[in-house]
This record gives structure tokens, sequence and C-alpha cells, in this order.
């Protein structure tokens, strides 16, 4: 059974070691999280606004305990800094929490691309059942953009 209960996420956080200033940064922070494939989290600081994709990795989330608690993260400081656990894990346990956490373990990864746009075999496109043409028939002058 899954809970979101406080006391849960806090015992989440418990579980990672880190410093005063890495909880003050966590804080002061915008983050976003995407859940990108089984157990793992990309984790954004979005407080670098336009850069922000400079500043956004991966977090592997480990589920052995009671409840997930993220485990590793491709940034600099997670790697290099083996005494203490990097700002993004932290982000992801207590901003994200949970809900986050369960569904990274939960993800499902998809079987089937969707149809549209998709080139048929029988030289058609998916997109001339749409008034909107897909680029490549735009680009070869198949369709025209609608008025």
């Amino acid at each position: 059974m899954e809970t979101t209960d406080a006391s849960s996420q806090k015992s989440i956080v418990e579980q990672l070691n880190f410093g005063s200033k890495t909880a003050k940064r966590m804080t002061w922070e915008a983050w976003e999280f995407t859940v990108v494939g089984p157990y793992q989290v990309e984790v954004t600081n979005a407080s670098y606004g336009y850069l922000k994709d400079d500043h956004s990795y991966v977090v592997v989330v480990n589920e052995e305990g009671e409840n997930p608690v993220p485990d590793k993260c491709e940034c600099p400081a997670d790697e290099y800094q083996e005494d203490y656990d990097c700002k993004h894990k932290v982000a992801l346990a207590a901003v994200g929490g949970l809900p986050v956490l369960n569904a990274a373990v939960n993800y499902e990864t998809p079987t089937e691309q969707p149809a549209a746009n998709k080139l048929r075999t029988d030289g058609g496109c998916e997109c001339l059942k749409s008034d909107f043409p897909c680029f490549e028939c735009y680009r070869i002058g198949r369709r025209d953009l609608p008025k």
C-alpha cells in the first residue's frame, strides 16, 4: 500500500545525509520533476530560468526499504562528495516526495509510439486526417498550411 502522509515523507528525507547549506539551497530554489523512466526522475533547478536545462540531472530511485528513496544522481556534487547527498536528491525527497518517487517506481515503459505524423507504407501520411500538415508533407509540397 502506498502512503503519502507527512511522517513517511519525513522518514525519506531523514535517510539522506546533507548539511544546512544543502537544506537552505533546496528550499530557496524552484524545482521541477519529470519521471523519465523506471526508477528515474529528472530533477531540474528551474531557478535558472531559460538556462534550467543546463541544471537538470537524473536521479535514480531505490525501493529496497519501506518507501522509495533517492539513491544516485548524475550531478558532479553527488559524484564527488561521498559524505553528503546532493541537493537534487534532497529536493526530490522533500519537495517531490512520495507522489513523484512512487510514480518513478511504478513507471511503465510505453510499448508503442503514437501514430500521429508517421509516414505510412502506402506513401500516405497520418497528417492527411488533420487540417494541419506535418512538417515533412509541408516541406515537400504535398500539403499547404491552412488559411
